[in-house]
């Protein structure tokens, strides 16, 4: 252990920000991260003890007890569950001999559950031992099984056991056009740097993360600052449950992504750039690494990019199973190789980010889109879309429906029109942007995808009228409890309490009462939290409740009068004094 922690901390160059990249190979390795390496790895990177533990603690793919060689995790998603999830993994517990949440008594196999793993449009989905795992069935499972049995390296497991289609539905002006490597750069040059900027303010882009800041006026403000190291982070840590475009993005087009990363550390001044790329997402990453080297092969990384003055590079780090790291500041903290706990704003991250030197962070898709419009124009990208909302969004949907995938519609586009596109019938609702986004009835379907009406980072979840609203709510609440990062406590105390109380309404133990204080819990969370993650937690109970009170009604007790004595018998003597007996003589004590 002692040898293998060292050369560990060497490979890294003992940089302590590499941490989480350590901790995955000792979690890798010895499918748990012991005492002894937390001390050994303490010393190695000189750094405290308490700092590793709470990082193990805090991700979910670390564990400081022993789990199985084979690491099974079923993602618990709402689109797995319509999917049947519950039954397999209950079928797949039984066929492995291990408890759900368990580990076998021989070692070799542990089963549990997790959140979702970005594959909500080939589910159930899950991983093993950190590898996705598509199109669960049971005779899938009873393969795994025999596999597992064997003490079979994944290596030689069947390839489909591991296939991620992209699903590209429906492309537009991005997914239908995209650009040649290095062509956003060259177009750039030409050009010049500001007036690309100037066209990239001209086309009205936004971020597509969900929060819709401009894109330009985030990049103007880094390159403004006056500490010259820069850094340009790209948010791949998309884990909002019902979303995958990104995942899409950069299998399929990663060098455009790249493209957009280097157009903006060309213009910010950054010569170091990250991808954190979700850990769900293990099975991109050799792909992703090998686009990097081809790009360094053809002068489009490296020094004396193109053979301009641009020196730039890319570097791959990858999380560890925390929802919360999709928010910019946690992400940073992660990548500093700490816990993700969102840092207090202002200061933000264009003056004060990774390192506390000026970054940007922008997600997947903005990045992708800026690289077009370096080379198609900024007029080009605004003449779609509305007056607010430029351009195009591209989705995951996911769901009741025949063709789940990802689409691609101009800002403008009626929900109908897209739940037409992938084949929705009998149709309930749809939940916008994922659990953090809004649930839309049936009756809403005129509404327009923009940030004006329906902003979104990218996730729709369609429900049909077999689905009942509290199951879904129930969901997404389990969801924001399990995934809050404890830092505040609105969020810490507030999720657990809002889960507690949801929990009393969908099990038939609630009054209207206790609907009220549901609705009281939501509101101090939405308004004391510290982050997004709080400050939306609510929605799930806040938008269904508005839309179907009626579903939370059905699922109170019904309390009947029960009195506390028998007034009617207490009359017996004065009956028997006026010697009578009729229906005057006698009170009825019945009602609800």
């Amino acid at each position: 252990m002692r040898l293998f922690i060292q050369d560990l901390a060497a490979k890294h160059h003992f940089q302590p920000t590499r941490l989480l990249e350590m901790l995955r190979e000792i979690q890798a390795r010895d499918h748990h991260i012991s005492n002894e390496a937390v001390e050994l790895l303490a010393k190695a990177l000189q750094i405290p003890r308490t700092r590793i533990i709470d990082a193990v603690e805090f991700y979910n793919f670390f564990s400081s007890t022993p789990k199985g060689r084979y690491e099974l995790l079923i993602s618990d998603s709402i689109t797995d569950r319509m999917l049947g999830k519950d039954a397999l993994i209950e079928y797949m517990a039984e066929k492995l001999r291990v408890p759900v949440g368990g580990v076998r008594n021989d070692g070799l196999v542990s089963l549990d559950n997790t959140s979702c793993t970005g594959m909500c449009d080939q589910g159930p989905a899950g991983l093993v031992n950190g590898h996705a795992l598509t199109r669960l069935d049971r005779a899938r499972v009873d393969r795994i099984a025999d596999l597992i049995e064997r003490q079979t390296p994944l290596a030689g497991w069947p390839p489909e056991f591991f296939q991620a289609e992209d699903n590209i539905r429906k492309s537009g002006l991005l997914l239908g056009r995209p650009i040649a490597p290095g062509d956003a750069l060259k177009a750039a040059y030409t050009r010049g740097l500001n007036q690309t900027l100037a066209e990239i303010d001209a086309s009205g882009l936004r971020g597509r993360g969900g929060a819709g800041f401009k894109t330009a006026a985030k990049w103007r403000f880094c390159a403004e600052e006056a500490e010259t190291e820069r850094y340009v982070v790209c948010n791949a840590d998309e884990g909002e449950p019902g979303t995958f475009k990104d995942r899409g993005l950069l299998n399929a087009f990663a060098d455009q992504v790249f493209e957009g990363m280097t157009l903006c550390a060309a213009i910010v001044g950054a010569k170091h750039g990250f991808l954190y790329l979700r850990g769900e997402y293990l099975h991109l990453y050799d792909k992703l690494q090998a686009i990097l080297a081809q790009r360094r092969e053809a002068g489009l990384l490296g020094r004396g990019i193109l053979g301009h003055n641009l020196d730039f590079d890319i570097e791959i780090r990858l999380g560890a199973g925390a929802y919360i790291c999709g928010e910019e500041s946690a992400l940073i903290e992660s990548l500093e190789g700490k816990s993700g706990i969102p840092r207090n704003r202002p200061p933000y991250p264009v003056s004060h980010g990774y390192l506390g030197k000026p970054t940007v962070v922008n997600n997947v898709e903005s990045f992708f889109a800026a690289a077009a419009i370096a080379v198609h124009s900024g007029a080009w990208f605004a003449a779609h879309g509305t007056e607010k909302s430029k351009g195009t969004k591209i989705l995951s949907i996911s769901g009741d429906c025949t063709h789940p995938g990802i689409y691609e519609y101009p800002f403008g586009t009626p929900v109908r029109t897209i739940l037409d596109d992938c084949g929705a019938k009998d149709i309930l609702g749809a939940q916008v942007g994922g659990p953090s986004g809004t649930f839309i009835s049936n009756r809403e379907f005129g509404r327009l995808l923009a940030f004006e009406d329906l902003a979104t980072g990218g996730s729709f979840i369609v429900f049909n009228n077999s689905r009942n609203i509290l199951d879904i709510a129930h969901n997404f609440t389990h969801f924001f409890a399990h995934e809050s990062c404890g830092f505040c406590t609105p969020c810490r105390v507030g999720t657990s309490l809002l889960r507690k109380q949801l929990d009393k309404i969908y099990d038939g133990r609630g009054s209207a009462g206790d609907v009220a204080a549901l609705d009281e819990i939501c509101r101090l969370v939405k308004t004391y939290s510290h982050c997004g993650l709080g400050q939306t937690a609510a929605n799930p109970v806040l938008t269904t409740l508005a839309r179907y009170p009626e579903a939370y009604q059905s699922r109170l007790k019904k309390i009947s009068y029960e009195p506390g004595f028998d007034l009617d018998a207490e009359l017996e003597t004065a009956r028997r004094l006026a010697n009578r007996s009729d229906a005057a003589a006698h009170l009825s004590q019945t009602g609800e």
